[in-house]
């Protein structure tokens, strides 16, 4: 191995060191991928958080977009930072280093992969300094692509947020297949576009898992928390998704439509259903009052009689029939919520009005048969 080759060595294990260290706090599930990734790949021994006794920690907020430990080892005392590339950047100039000219150059080639540019730098006595980006890749599930486009053919517009820097939250949505997306986004920012779709009169949803995600969860019109997310955001959000998929959105909405679909295709039917019946019975009845009147009576039924005991019988048929339509639901069909109505009018409304008229002259001819009733 040449000497080049010790030294870049060198420096990616003292990166992964580091990177290990500002990892310890707090735990997330892309600081254990990394930890597992440097004691397989370079045998970095476990560092418990408990035995760093002088440690202090920095706590990833939205604001800063960063988090490190603050330690005193061998009496030299080190600060670590790990994050976004433009906030270590920032940090790095504040202490008197340079980023260095490959660094800007590296960030903007992972962020156009869609990964997300991780940069860690430290400052130990000297001027702070980046050692290193690492490179995480959030992997898009097969088949997201093809569920986004169902959510559009419901008529949902879909919208990443992300704290990613606008390259990287780019390049996913393309990957993804999202309508649109938002990126470097702050808690505030979050609120700020769900009020706005508010304010232009649409219903938002939102799904998250962040204790930064909690306030928008909370604002928005139904808040689905995921089910590993962080206590605020499960107790802001309206249900938990236990399987933790931020596309079970569109079963949610499927269940939802087809509860309301069900609800005005039997409001619909039967609305028309009673008009029909009504109409029915009614041009019958003023047939024996006058015989003038007979001329209302359009289905011709036999006698008053009959026409208000085909009206009895087909309707106890009717909702016998309904009950297994109302226990399991009409069928949901993708599609946007404004061509909703219009085809239960045209399928329940329509059906509801015809129906009757053949149902209760079809009764009526069979009771004419009988004796004392026709």
């Amino acid at each position: 191995m040449s000497a080049e080759n010790i030294v870049g060595l060198l420096v990616a294990v003292a990166l992964l060191g580091y990177l290990v260290l500002a990892l310890l706090f707090p735990e997330t599930p892309e600081g254990r991928s990394v930890v597992a990734l440097a004691q397989e790949r370079h045998g970095l021994p476990e560092r418990d958080r408990d035995a760093l006794g002088g440690a202090r920690w920095v706590a990833f907020t939205a604001r800063t977009r960063m988090s490190g430990v603050d330690i005193d080892e061998a009496g030299t005392r080190r600060r670590v930072r790990k994050g976004a590339a433009g906030s270590v950047v920032s940090w790095v100039e504040r202490h008197g280093g340079e980023p260095g000219a490959d660094t800007a150059a590296l960030t903007d080639a992972i962020a156009r992969e869609g990964g997300t540019p991780l940069l860690v730098a430290v400052e130990d006595g000297r001027a702070a300094r980046v050692l290193g980006v690492i490179h995480l890749k959030d992997v898009v599930k097969d088949g997201m692509r093809e569920r986004f486009e169902e959510l559009r053919r419901m008529g949902i517009r879909t919208v990443m947020i992300t704290g990613d820097n606008p390259l990287t939250a780019a390049a996913i949505a393309r990957e993804a297949g999202v309508d649109d997306f938002l990126a470097e986004a702050t808690p505030e920012d979050k609120m700020a576009l769900i009020r706005r779709e508010q304010a232009g009169g649409n219903l938002v949803a939102m799904t998250g898992d962040g204790t930064n995600d909690a306030p928008a969860l909370a604002q928005a019109d139904v808040g689905v928390a995921m089910n590993t997310g962080t206590s605020a955001a499960k107790e802001a959000g309206n249900m938990v998704d236990l399987d933790s998929d931020p596309t079970k959105l569109i079963e949610i909405v499927g269940i939802g439509k087809q509860l309301l679909i069900t609800r005005g295709a039997l409001t619909t039917f039967s609305l028309a259903n009673d008009v029909a019946k009504y109409f029915a019975i009614i041009p019958a009845m003023f047939a024996v009052v006058h015989p003038g009147l007979d001329a209302l009576n359009i289905m011709r039924l036999s006698s008053p009689q009959s026409a208000i005991l085909s009206a009895v019988v087909f309707n106890a048929l009717i909702i016998v029939a309904l009950v297994p339509l109302a226990l399991r639901g009409v069928r949901y069909r993708p599609m946007s919520a404004d061509r909703m109505p219009g085809r239960n009018l045209a399928v329940y409304g329509l059906g509801g009005l015809v129906a009757p008229f053949l149902g209760i002259k079809l009764i009526d001819l069979l009771l004419s048969l009988v004796p004392g009733i026709g």
